[in-house]
């Protein structure tokens, strides 16, 4: 047998060659990460990986929920809160709903509660996926807000319902009314829960001046969110995403230069490497599932996958134009607030439901006492196969096809930022005339350089290095802290107001972030 160190540094070394290859062909890692799990899985002698069930959701679930929602804007989340809850909640319900139909159809044993937890866990786009395609692709803003919004929230639905739907298969009992109850406390718990987590993590932050510590706080933040609330009977998916936003939002304002560019290092690596592994997993377990499916012929299960990947598909595509088109039709205050988008939008919204790591942790987390637990499995792969490479592959493509592109104003925010942060910078300087008259010397370069960024400010951010003085006299590196704060402040008021996005803030805060630990150098 394998030791598990040995399974583990071979597929590190599996996903770091994927990767490299998925760059050089041009296409996003995800998919091919999710081929080459296949392939690597039917080679004959590759170890089998085998995961327990109870810890599959522990292990890439909360890294990677935290991460997203660490990195999304609460306030462009709350102002696109119609459009992410319908797809959410009433297409995550519906989906389910139908997939669960139609299993009963093609399997009349399999009993409604099972097939519900099939439609829950096939339901819900992937956070990662969508935000690796989207981002590669230059969609909108608002579009790629919506998709990441839709997947952060959308799990927590669809693990809701599936744990209802796995308690009714265990007990044999399921009331509507009481699910409905259950699945509000299950949220508002898990949402309390969070803001708590979020709330202490920064207070602690605040008051640390550390960065590896602070780093390591934020790695274990999103699983004393999701432990605690699981424990408790609430919602962990709810909890983590409320803990990240909140830490998200705050970390201009607590956390240190040199804390924000390690912790960006450390998490880009943490879920680089959980992302990688799960898609891997993915391909791996399926000769293990396919051994245990040997009552059904191979006609079969491509039918099956085929008809329940199609009504995924579909179901979404069905429910995006109505969802978008009919309220505005029904609420004239709405159509002139909000205009309907176009429609080359909203065919690119139906086709971007890409399923992913979520799905896959859920499906390996039935309990091994489920009959059905490798069919499901099965299905599962087969959907993330035809929405995360069919989908993925071809959603350039229809993009191209209906001319839809970035709108230009992340890139116009940034811009804003820039301007608004030289302008402060400046004014800044001209206040410490005053203050430090003895150093004018230095004052009149730093002006002369923010004066010039100014004149000829782009979208590309010069190297933003500031000349070099003979001395390292305190009130020099006061006054390069001052006007650095200043920048600082200026920006993150922008955001705070809502001007810019958190996008545009994060941008121009590394640049700023990097000029203060070159100083600090």
């Amino acid at each position: 047998m394998q030791s598990i160190e040995v399974v583990l540094l071979v597929l590190l070394s599996v996903v770091a060659a994927i990767t490299i290859a998925a760059r050089r062909i041009g296409i996003p890692y995800p998919i091919l990460m999710v081929i080459g799990g296949l392939v690597l899985g039917l080679i004959p002698g590759v170890p089998r990986v085998e995961l327990h069930p109870e810890t599959v959701l522990l292990i890439f679930l909360p890294a990677i929920l935290f991460s997203a929602a660490f990195l999304s804007s609460p306030r462009d989340l709350w102002r696109n809160v119609r459009p992410i809850t319908l797809l959410a909640f009433g297409l995550v319900l519906t989906t389910t709903a139908a997939v669960a139909v139609v299993m009963t159809l093609l399997v009349p044993g399999i009993g409604w509660p099972v097939a519900i937890a099939l439609g829950a866990i096939v339901s819900p786009p992937d956070a990662i996926a969508a935000t690796a395609i989207a981002e590669r692709l230059g969609l909108p803003r608002r579009l790629v807000t919506i998709l990441e919004g839709e997947s952060l929230v959308n799990d927590a639905t669809a693990l809701v319902t599936y744990r209802f739907a796995l308690a009714a298969a265990a007990t044999g009992t399921f009331s509507l009314g009481e699910a409905a109850l259950g699945f509000v406390a299950v949220a508002v718990g898990g949402v309390v829960a969070g803001l708590v987590v979020g709330a202490l993590a920064t207070w602690i932050i605040k008051r640390l001046s550390d960065p590896p510590v602070e780093v390591l706080i934020s790695l274990l933040a999103p699983y004393a969110a999701y432990l605690p609330a699981e424990k408790l009977g609430v919602s962990g998916v709810l909890a983590t995403v409320t803990a990240g936003l909140i830490l998200g939002w705050y970390a201009p304002r607590v956390m240190s230069s040199e804390t924000r560019i390690l912790g960006f290092g450390a998490w880009q690596m943490t879920i680089f490497v959980v992302n990688g592994l799960a898609f891997i997993l993915i391909g791996l377990q399926i000769p293990t599932v396919l051994e245990a499916l040997g009552e059904y012929e191979p006609l079969e299960l491509a039918g099956l996958g085929a008809v329940v990947a199609g009504t995924v598909i579909v179901m979404r595509l069905l429910w995006v134009f109505p969802a978008t088109y009919l309220p505005r039709m029904l609420s004239p205050s709405l159509r002139r607030r909000d205009p309907a988008p176009p429609r080359q939008a909203v065919v690119v919204l139906g086709w971007a439901g890409m399923r992913g790591a979520v799905s896959l942790a859920a499906a390996l987390a039935l309990p091994a006492a489920l009959a059905e637990r490798n069919l499901l499995i099965f299905l599962t792969f087969v959907v993330i196969m035809a929405t995360l490479v069919g989908q993925g592959l071809t959603l350039p493509w229809l993009i191209r096809r209906l001319g839809l592109g970035d709108d230009g104003s992340a890139e116009h925010e940034e811009l804003h930022a820039r301007e608004a942060a030289t302008d402060a910078a400046l004014q800044r300087l001209d206040e410490l005339v005053t203050e430090v008259p003895g150093h004018m010397e230095l004052i009149d370069r730093l002006r002369a350089q923010y004066a010039d960024r100014a004149q000829h400010l782009t979208h590309d951010h010069e190297d933003g290095t500031h000349p070099e003085v003979d001395h390292e006299e305190v009130e020099h590196e006061r006054i390069r802290r001052e006007v650095l704060a200043a920048e600082r402040v200026a920006v993150v008021d922008l955001r705070n107001r809502g001007v810019i996005s958190d996008e545009a803030l994060r941008r121009v805060e590394r640049d700023l972030d990097l000029d203060e630990l070159r100083r600090a150098g």
